[in-house]
Parts: C-alpha cells; sequence; structure tokens
C-alpha cells in the first residue's frame, strides 16, 4: 500500500514541476510552500533540495549566457553562500517554530512584487556591491525558510536581464544556493537515507509536471497563468502565516 505522503508528495511536485514547466519558475518556492501546510520547512526542504538541485541544473546548461552570468553574479551567489551558511542554525534551532511564518509572508511579498510588476534598476557600476549585499539578505532568508527569490530575483531584474538570460541565471543562481542549503541540512542531520524515497518521489512528479507544462506552454496564456499563480501564492502565504501565528501564539 502506497503510504498517503507519499501520494501527496508526488501531486505537490508534479504541480511545482507544473507551474515551472509553463513559466519558467517557481518550483521549490510552490513545493516548499505546499508542503509546509502539513510538515515543518525544515523536513519539507529535506524533501525539495534533491529535485531543485537537479531541475536548476538541468536549467544552468540550457542556454548561451553561462560565462556572462557568472561574471555579473558571483557577487550575488558568494554573499548567498555566505548569508546561508551563517543562518545555519535558523531552520533548526530554537527560532525554527517562526520559519513557517517568515515562509508565509515571503510567499505575499513574492507574489505581490509579481503582481503589481515592481522594478527599480541597478546601474552596471554598482552590481557587484549591491549583489553582494542582496546575496547576504537572500542568503539568511533562505537559511531560515528554503526559499531564495526574496530580494535575489528584483535584484536580477534590476540589472536588466532579459527573459531568457533571466531564466539561465535564476537556474545558475538556484543550483549554487541549494547546494549551499543541502550542507546546512546534512550538518543539522536531515539529509537522511529517510529522505531518500520522498526524494525519488519528488523527483519523478516534477519532471512529470515540468513535461506536461512545457507541452501546454504553447496553449496557455503564460501571462494569466503566472496571475492566478501569484494569486494563489498570495492566498497560501496568507493560510500559513496566520495559522503557524496562531499555533505560536498558543
Amino acid at each position: 500500500m502506497v503510504e498517503p505522503l507519499l501520494i501527496a508528495i508526488a501531486a505537490v511536485f508534479f504541480l511545482a514541476g507544473f507551474v515551472k514547466g509553463v513559466i519558467g519558475l517557481g518550483l521549490p518556492t510552490v513545493a516548499m510552500g505546499l508542503l509546509a501546510v502539513s510538515m515543518p520547512p525544515a523536513r519539507a526542504l529535506a524533501i525539495v533540495i534533491v529535485p531543485a538541485i537537479i531541475t536548476n541544473i538541468w536549467q544552468t546548461f540550457v542556454g548561451p549566457y553561462l560565462r556572462d552570468i557568472i561574471r555579473r553574479l558571483w557577487p550575488l551567489m558568494v554573499g548567498t553562500v555566505i548569508g546561508i551558511w551563517c543562518g545555519a542554525g535558523l531552520m533548526t534551532g530554537p527560532y525554527a517554530r517562526y520559519g513557517t511564518i517568515v515562509l508565509g509572508v515571503l510567499l505575499v511579498i513574492y507574489a505581490v512584487i509579481g503582481l503589481s510588476k515592481f522594478s527599480f534598476h541597478v546601474a552596471p557600476g554598482h552590481e557587484k556591491w549591491v549583489g553582494g549585499i542582496v546575496g547576504l539578505i537572500t542568503g539568511v532568508v533562505s537559511a531560515a525558510t528554503g526559499v531564495q527569490v526574496i530580494p535575489s530575483m528584483p535584484f536580477m531584474q534590476a540589472i536588466g536581464m532579459e527573459k531568457d538570460e533571466l531564466v539561465q541565471a535564476l537556474g545558475v543562481f538556484f543550483t549554487t544556493a541549494t547546494v549551499a542549503l543541502a550542507f546546512n541540512l546534512t550538518s543539522a542531520g536531515l539529509l537522511t537515507a529517510a529522505t531518500a524515497l520522498p526524494g525519488a518521489v519528488a523527483m519523478a512528479g516534477a519532471f512529470a509536471g515540468m513535461f506536461i507544462g512545457q507541452a501546454v506552454r504553447s496553449r496557455l496564456e503564460p501571462e494569466a497563468f503566472r496571475r492566478w499563480f501569484l494569486i494563489a501564492m498570495i492566498l497560501l502565504g496568507i493560510y500559513l502565516a496566520g495559522s503557524a501565528g496562531y499555533e505560536v501564539m498558543h
């Protein structure tokens, strides 16, 4: 008999993979948000980490911009790794119970920024030092929640990366960040053989969802799908932050 948890994991990652297939991003964000409904963020991240690394490695090498991305984003990536390692105990230590609240708030911020089309510009001469600071903040946030889109993604848009280069840049950046997170999880004893089966189920669901998402991308209006996806992220974020906040207070 198949465990209900494995069925739920397969369904979550199929949906997350479908979203990534249609709009090019969102797999770890969707998966972390949905899994956090029924488990602590640290356990959810232990399941998300391997599918996230593998799908992002694949995304890293689809495109001709790799050398330029590394040249422009190395301060962001180095800062993120340092921030992740400095925040190593945030997801498992005494503040871990606040992780779901922070994750919920981040999902709302991420979705509101996406819906509002809010943007700002970083001049080329300031890319390196701003990227380093953004990386440190992203790393600490990621160490606490497992999500790396805030504030790194607005920064990558602010330095003027075009659509195809941005998609590849997200793959490079998320690969770096998730590998750093994997070290945190391993040292905390969370990435063990017990996560192998859920991780394999997650990976199968994610690739199946991505394959179907890419196949239907041409038939859907990606902007309309993205808008409803972001609205759903707002609702999920409010639910996570509200329910976790209620538990903390009681």
